[in-house]
């Protein structure tokens, strides 16, 4: 007698997706445009492992995100914990390996970190960073470049309205010294971030529980609500820093980043100072950055960074300052679906070749190798279903073309390529030449890119 069996219901984690195949292809599009842009500056690619020792990532960025930390015991009965971001091992890794890589150093990686945080739109417990760093430098000009590289990424991608916020750690510091709490620097600065997702009000309610005077919370409140151009901005900051030498750097060292960006050629406007940027980690101590898609401000920054010139001290008596900054992939992908920017495809091949007649899947096999050695990714259909039938898998796909070629087509030397879009078909006379075929077949689909 067979037991029967009840099934398991198939089903992910709260935090937690599947990546259908449109969704995997766009996400690795962007990784791949990433890589590009980032190779072009002279970064070089690394891995670091998922789980750490629970020491090398608790107190580096803040209280909330030790609460998010995934952590247990391995089977050893170590205390371990999954990544919340790649700086944090970064900074570990380069602690342990900065005797053979030399300084500076210049890497990107992409990876999966876990944070175990309220789930809301375009953020998730599981999620993709794409980091790039440059440690062991101070030198304005590695600030400088995070800011190139952020720019020429998101134009890369192909974003067209596009903000990047800076601000600089001295300048908040400086004002903070200024107004007599920085004492509690860490609780202000956590929430002055938080302009923008939370109202002033309830800021001013949490600084107002931090112990912040009423004078002091509208001084505040005024400062990270500044805007303008960046010489009023500037100026306003300047008089808001008083004395402190810390604020008065942050200054000078804002004034300099933005003259570069003009002089790098960045549009006016893409780069601008916003006294409300903070970031919510601990280790940054000056230039800080945040980006936003222009069109969905109130979904959160889509790429950030800064400056940070003690996190590798934890783990070395050695220098190691650092600058960078992550593309959050999943908050962008979530940002360009909701704005219809997603191409709906699933596949990343070019062509489909209909599965027309069994008699000739030795010359479909050949053609395809020839495509593909021409560099013509195709997807070759398994079975010899009707041709329709066929078509409406490379239309649901998003195929550009469809590659059709019967019998008689054989016997006559044509053969027929189908623009999926249009749904016009043109007439290939190969006389059974191959690389005649590849050839037209290239120039087809060269058309087809150039009009759309």
């Amino acid at each position: 007698m067979t037991e029967s069996r009840s099934l398991i219901e198939p089903r992910t984690l709260k935090g937690f997706r599947d990546h259908l195949p449109a969704q995997a292809l766009a996400r690795e599009n962007i990784l791949d445009i990433a890589r590009g842009v980032y190779r072009s500056y002279g970064f070089v690619p690394i891995d670091t492992p998922a789980l750490e020792y629970l020491e090398i990532l608790t107190g580096k960025g803040s209280d909330e995100t030790d609460k998010q930390l995934y952590r247990f015991q391995d089977h050893g009965g170590r205390d371990v914990g999954l990544r919340f971001d790649l700086t944090v091992p970064f900074a570990r890794f380069c602690a342990q390996h900065i005797g053979v890589l030399g300084t500076p150093f210049k890497r990107y990686h992409m990876a999966a970190v876990w944070r175990g945080e309220n789930t809301q739109r375009g953020r998730y417990r599981e999620f993709m960073q794409c980091d790039f760093d440059t440690i062991g430098t101070t030198s304005p000009v590695a600030d400088l470049e995070m800011v190139l590289v952020v720019h020429d990424l998101l134009a890369a991608i192909g974003i067209e309205a596009f903000t990047i916020r800076i601000n600089d750690r001295r300048v908040l510091s400086g004002i903070l010294h200024e107004c007599g709490v920085a004492d509690r620097s860490t609780d202000v600065l956590r929430s002055l971030d938080k302009l923008g997702k939370v109202t002033p009000a309830g800021v001013a309610a949490e600084l107002e529980a931090h112990g912040v005077s009423a004078d002091v919370r509208t001084k505040l409140l005024g400062m990270a609500q500044l805007a303008g151009d960046p010489a009023t901005v500037l100026a306003a900051l300047d008089g808001l820093v008083g004395s402190s030498e810390t604020g008065r750097t942050g200054v000078a060292a804002l004034r300099s980043l933005l003259d570069g960006v003009q002089q790098a050629g960045v549009p006016e406007g893409r780069v601008v100072i916003d006294p409300s940027i903070a970031r919510g980690l601990d280790y940054y101590t000056g230039i800080v950055l945040e980006s936003f898609l222009d069109e969905l401000p109130t979904l959160g920054s889509i790429c950030s960074g800064g400056r940070y010139d003690n996190l590798a001290g934890l783990y070395t008596k050695q220098a190691l300052p650092g600058v960078g900054a992550s593309l959050g992939i999943d908050r962008l992908l979530a940002g360009l679906e909701e704005l219809g920017r997603l191409p709906a495809k699933e596949t990343a091949a070019e062509l489909f070749m209909v599965h027309f007649d069994t008699a000739h899947l030795a010359d479909y096999l050949k053609i395809a190798a020839a495509l593909r050695g021409a560099g013509i990714p195709v997807e070759f259909y398994p079975e010899a279903k009707r041709v329709g039938q066929q078509l409406k898998v490379a239309a649901k796909k998003g195929f550009p073309a469809a590659l059709v070629i019967g019998s008689d087509e054989f016997a006559a030397g044509t053969a027929q390529l189908k623009h999926m879009h249009s749904q016009q078909s043109v007439t290939i006379d190969w006389h059974g030449d191959v690389h005649v075929l590849v050839d037209a077949i290239h120039s087809q689909l060269q058309a087809i890119k150039a009009g759309q």
